[in-house]
C-alpha cells in the first residue's frame, strides 16, 4: 500500500520545498526559509538532503553577506516527486 513513497521526499518540511521546486524554475535559500518559516539550520538539513539524492541542485552566488543560495530541480527529482505524488494520491484514495 505504501510502495512508491520516497523516503526522502516524504519528510514534510522535505515534501514542502518540492511541492515549491515543482512550480519554479529556481528558488532561492531565502524565500523557501521565509515561505515555509524554517530555521536557517533546519532548511539547509533539508536541502541538504535533497541534494545529495540528486532531486536538487545547489548553486551559490557572491560572497559573504551579499552571497545568494539558489536551489534548483533536477530532472531526476521532477520524476521522483511525481512518482511520490502518485503514490500519495492513490494511498490517500483508499482502493478502488
Amino acid at each position: 500500500m505504501i510502495e512508491g513513497l520516497d523516503p526522502i521526499i516524504h519528510a514534510p518540511k522535505r515534501l514542502a520545498a518540492m511541492a515549491v521546486l515543482a512550480n519554479a524554475t529556481t528558488v532561492t535559500f531565502r524565500f523557501l526559509k521565509d515561505y515555509l518559516e524554517l530555521a536557517d539550520s533546519d532548511l539547509s538539513k533539508h536541502m541538504s538532503a535533497l541534494e545529495a539524492a540528486g532531486y536538487i541542485t545547489t548553486t551559490k552566488s557572491g560572497h559573504g553577506r551579499g552571497a545568494t543560495t539558489t536551489y534548483r530541480m533536477t530532472k531526476t527529482g521532477e520524476r521522483a516527486y511525481t512518482a511520490h505524488r502518485t503514490a500519495l494520491r492513490a494511498l490517500l484514495d483508499g482502493p478502488q
